[in-house]
């Protein structure tokens, strides 16, 4: 059970890194206001959410105590930042301001994962 909690970890990582990595490729066009929603952006919000749900119930499966308040707050990030890219993800063009957003988030839904204990 132990190994495949570390591999939805690594996958969970994966999608965070796919996210962040796709806003990080669009800041240099943000700051020009031609910012756009790369797919890789909407394939880590995925990966995040099946890889996020899954470890959440292997860890209960396996007797492991779950904060399922800081569970929720990062789902309800998610979701938002999920709902973003999903629904811009079309646009040629984003405001620097609704991009910025979704990047803002991501992070705060890493120091949350990282600090909150």
């Amino acid at each position: 059970m132990e190994a495949l909690t570390h591999f939805f970890v690594g996958l969970h990582i994966v999608g965070i890194s796919a996210l962040l990595g796709g806003f990080m490729t669009q800041m240099k066009a943000m700051g020009a206001g031609e910012a756009r929603i790369v797919p890789a952006m909407l394939h880590g919000a995925l990966t995040m959410l099946v890889t996020g749900v899954a470890l959440v119930g292997l860890n209960e499966a396996d007797g492991q105590t779950v904060n399922h308040v800081k569970i929720g707050v990062k789902l309800a990030l998610l979701v938002v930042i999920l709902g973003l890219v999903y629904v811009k993800r079309d646009e040629e063009r984003l405001p620097a301001p609704l991009f910025g957003t979704i990047g803002l988030l991501t992070v705060a839904n890493i120091f949350i994962a990282v600090m909150w204990t």
